[in-house]
């Protein structure tokens, strides 16, 4: 039995970057407890796979829309379609983002661009136009998917840990210019997580060392990011807007 607080049913909740990794588990954890879902991704298959899967194990609606986060135009599109489906957002989560590491001296201005694009312009448009339709019901909670490296520094990491960090910076000042529509805006920030394609390298010496360097001598499961999204996205934090909530197994903590 879900617990009051934490019961999303008859919320519609909106996932940028949904299809997988962590986008994926946290479909999973607002389907759970109630939530029905549109996700969203570049690739309609993998959307299409996992809706189905989502609907399989938890019975709740889910859809799948293709969209390019990095294009105003195309959110817009993609905001009127799930608006046509389920006639209300109640949840946004702007999770979709990319990362890796590259030297200043090396960095190239596509590369720059990029990360600018998907990790900070995406969830700025995406709020723009799915908070005009919170606007509209005087409701809604907005949750900006950052990063540790929002906090610390590591070194090859400038142009993703700049993109986190004026993503924390925005939901700042979203969430102040938003109060008065009743719109809560928080950030997550996810530590080192293990997924499949990072797997064998918490095994190798470097991937040992970070884990040295973790409080709690480990890297996160997956499914460890859903209590946290089930938390910022429900009425148990209806007096919370502007925070950031770090789940890092406490890295951020010591850098």
């Amino acid at each position: 039995m879900t617990i009051p607080y934490f019961d999303l049913t008859g919320k519609v909740a909106l996932i940028t970057g949904g299809s997988k990794g962590l986008g994926e588990q946290m479909a999973y954890g607002l389907a759970e407890v109630g939530a029905e879902l549109a996700l969203i991704s570049r690739t309609q298959t993998d959307l299409d796979r996992v809706a189905a899967e989502i609907h399989q194990a938890s019975g709740r609606r889910v859809i799948g829309v293709a969209a390019d986060v990095t294009s105003e135009a195309d959110i817009e599109r993609m905001v009127g379609q799930v608006m046509a489906e389920y006639g209300r957002i109640d949840i946004l989560i702007n999770n979709a983002g990319m990362g890796g590491t590259t030297p200043i001296r090396d960095l190239a201005e596509e590369e720059w661009d990029s990360y600018m694009n998907l990790n900070l312009k995406g969830p700025v448009f995406c709020a723009k136009h799915v908070g005009a339709e919170m606007a509209k019901r005087k409701k809604g909670t907005i949750i900006n998917v950052s990063s540790l490296f929002s906090q610390i520094v590591a070194r090859y990491m400038a142009a993703y840990g700049a993109t986190k960090a004026a993503l924390v910076h925005f939901t700042r000042t979203l969430a102040l210019e938003w109060a008065r529509d009743n719109i809560r805006v928080n950030a997550l920030c996810p530590g080192y997580f293990e997924t499949p394609m990072n797997a064998g390298f918490w095994e190798t010496k470097g991937g040992k060392g970070i884990i040295a360097r973790i409080p709690m001598q480990r890297v996160g499961n997956p499914p460890e990011i859903k209590p946290a999204v089930i938390f910022l996205a429900s009425d148990a934090n209806t007096f919370m807007t502007g925070t950031t909530l770090f789940v890092d197994g406490g890295h951020s903590l010591v850098g």
